[in-house]
């Protein structure tokens, strides 16, 4: 019988052959002195010396931790006013402050089953290329699930009207985060009101980037005020703080605050993080900065920079976001493309299976609203050695 280290150096090993291993790298306060395009920041706002300063601020009056759960001690005046803030900046009628993004969406897909007793007698439709964080709240649900194929509204009106069970929810990512590409959230939204259901929307990568001030896609595509809409955000990517938040009807919010696991048996929120976040949104707010614009502009120019060079030809020439993939096939020329970036000074997301399908291993770079001219020549360098490489795979 083998031991349980045994299999795992095993396992090591085989990911090792296939080019699956993971490294954690730590890095430097400039990014080892590399141009980041790697990072989810993408209005350059986590070095901003406003946040910075709200963050210390916060620190001072309430201190280094919430202290408890939420339903305890773990809410503070900054917390609520945080959930004021963000249902007036997004459009929603409520909102709710949780400890990460992640935790968000396991307790809005939880829905599910809450209204289904425990899962049985609900289903869950899941979007084929949604995030991690939204498949394990598929399978915590206890629901049933079914996944359709991406961006495939037809699928999902198909599975809801052929279901046997009295509830439903529908979920997708609004921006999908290693493609880049919009989820067609009017048609998501007509499916399920037509069928009973309830459409979750993860906003993480549109909040910010996507519509007027970077309000978000379901607020960009006239949902916002829809009962039949539950959309979940992060603080940590275009607000440069941490943190994450459900946006719902007051039903929707007062039944997660009952019985939303993920929200009533973790710590609260750090106040440093509530007032960053506060921070963000009053730059949000100034229309003048149009930061979201700037972003999405710089997204237009490095996937131009892309098509010319004959990468990724199935890359949007419009990006919807800030997310730009060059899709390169083999884990191991992914591999060896960020490495080439790195050398030519541009730090790059490298994403391959399971965080992507086989086949689709890929470099993803991430807009910031606050690159300039100089900056893009850089990745435009590294993109031009990157499609002379040659690797044996």
């Amino acid at each position: 019988m083998k031991r349980p280290l045994d299999r795992f150096r095993e396992a090591t090993a085989q990911r090792e052959a296939a080019g699956l291993r993971r490294v954690l790298r730590p890095r430097t306060p400039d990014h080892d002195g590399l141009l980041d395009l790697a990072s989810n920041d993408y209005l350059g706002l986590s070095r901003d010396e406003r946040l910075i300063e709200a963050a210390v601020r916060a620190t001072r009056e309430w201190g280094t931790g919430s202290t408890g759960s939420r339903l305890v001690t773990g809410t503070t005046r900054l917390h609520a006013e945080l959930e004021e803030r963000l249902a007036a900046f997004t459009g929603a009628a409520r909102a709710l402050v949780f400890s990460s993004g992640y935790l968000a969406n396991l307790a809005a897909v939880g829905l599910a089953a809450v209204a289904g007793r425990d899962g049985r007698g609900s289903l869950v439709v899941s979007d084929s290329g949604n995030h991690a964080s939204i498949v394990d709240a598929c399978r915590l649900s206890r629901s049933r699930v079914v996944v359709t194929p991406h961006r495939d509204a037809e699928a999902v009106g198909k599975v809801l009207a052929d279901r046997a069970e009295e509830h439903a929810v529908v979920v997708t990512d609004a921006v999908f985060s290693v493609d880049g590409d919009l989820a067609p959230l009017r048609e998501l939204h007509a499916a399920a009101v037509r069928h009973g259901a309830l459409l979750v929307v993860d906003e993480a990568h549109a909040l910010g980037v996507v519509g007027e001030q970077g309000r978000g896609a379901v607020h960009e595509a006239g949902l916002a005020d829809s009962p039949h809409v539950v959309r979940t955000i992060t603080l940590s990517k275009s607000l440069g703080s941490q943190g994450g938040a459900v946006l719902g009807a007051p039903e929707v919010i007062e039944t997660l605050i009952d019985t939303g696991r993920s929200f009533i048996f973790d710590t609260g929120l750090a106040p440093a993080c509530a007032g960053a976040a506060l921070a963000a949104l009053g730059i949000l707010e100034d229309a003048a900065a149009d930061l979201p614009g700037r972003a999405r502009a710089n997204a237009r120019a490095l996937a131009a920079t892309i098509h010319e060079l004959g990468l990724s030809m199935d890359l949007e020439t419009n990006p919807a976001a800030a997310v730009v993939p060059v899709v390169l096939g083999p884990p191991r020329r992914a591999v060896a493309a960020a490495a080439v970036c790195a050398e030519h000074g541009l730090r790059v997301g490298c994403f391959r299976p399971p965080s992507v399908p086989q086949g689709r291993s890929c470099l993803r770079l991430t807009a910031r609203a606050d690159l300039r001219s100089d900056d893009l020549a850089v990745v435009r360098g590294a993109l031009t050695a990157v499609a002379e490489l040659k690797v044996d795979t």
